[in-house]
């Protein structure tokens, strides 16, 4: 039996002639598939070089950006040790500081006062008293007056023009709202007002107390008569200074564990706190130091 077969005809162009061709059947459709196949192999060959090509592209894009993040991550590591090694060399001339003017760097109270407020100064806070101690006239830290210079050691002057928002005793904690003793009065004033000493006397602490005072000012006043000012947002005075009755030691704040801009102010006698309202109910508010001593 014959196979099928194509007849392909072909006509001479010069003299006519006419030539027959038989293609088996089978024959051309192994060529059909042959190219089929060839057109598939060649598109998968194309497909995956396109492929490959768009990897290679990414690759190099992350490989820049690799490249980038490394060397951004140089210069930050550069910096922070830069950084670290100013803030070694700032603590290193706080210590100094510390240790050549007493300032104490002490946290007082139950151990976990720390939740109820804010303690230690913040960043901007601590550059602020650098700025102070390296600036402060320490000339007048090395002055000794004699105590006959404190004639005025009753703390019978208002701190701060103010009005009183908080008495001695007994009260409702802001921050826990559970009872507990005030030790001293708070006095409303506006933001920076000025405080002044109650009486003369010598500073004994001046800087960011632990306990919740923020910043505090302590002043000797004798005879183991003690005045607590804290709460400020600035202190103008250095441990040693002598000062006088009405003199400007600081700035009313919020610095430390409270809920306003007040002044808390104490006095301490023998080391126990006494109501300061007994003495401040004798005087008017603040005035300035008088005028007629050489400091």
């Amino acid at each position: 039996m014959k196979q099928p077969y194509f007849v392909v005809v072909l006509a001479h162009s010069l003299h006519g002639r006419l030539r027959r061709i038989h293609i088996p059947q089978q024959a051309l459709y192994a060529v059909l598939m042959l190219a089929v196949l060839g057109c598939f192999t060649l598109a998968v060959v194309v497909s995956s070089y396109a492929r490959m090509a768009w990897k290679m592209a990414n690759y190099n894009s992350l490989r820049k950006d690799a490249a980038s993040v490394r060397a951004q991550y140089d210069t930050l590591q550069k910096e922070f040790k830069e950084t670290k090694g100013q803030l070694a060399a700032l603590q290193l001339f706080a210590s100094e500081v510390s240790n050549a003017y007493g300032i104490k760097r002490r946290l007082e109270g139950p151990s976990d006062i720390s939740g109820e407020g804010r303690l230690v100064p913040t960043y901007s806070e601590s550059l602020e008293q650098y700025n102070f101690l390296k600036s402060a006239n320490v000339s007048r830290f090395h002055r000794s007056y004699p105590r006959l210079w404190q004639v005025k050691v009753s703390p019978d002057l208002w701190p701060v023009d103010g009005r009183l928002i908080g008495s001695f005793g007994k009260r409702s904690d802001p921050f826990s709202g559970e009872q507990a003793f005030h030790y001293g009065v708070d006095l409303s004033a506006p933001m920076g007002s000025p405080i002044r000493a109650a009486a003369d006397g010598t500073v004994v602490e001046a800087s960011y107390s632990g306990g919740g005072f923020g910043r505090l000012v302590v002043i000797d006043h004798g005879g183991g008569v003690r005045t607590y000012y804290a709460h400020l947002s600035r202190i103008d005075v250095i441990a040693g200074q002598e000062v006088r009755r009405g003199e400007i030691v600081g700035a009313l704040g919020r610095s430390g564990r409270t809920t306003a801009p007040h002044l808390h102010y104490e006095v301490r006698i023998g080391g126990n706190p006494v109501n300061p309202y007994m003495f401040l109910a004798r005087s008017n508010v603040a005035r300035s130091a008088g005028k007629d001593l050489p400091f």
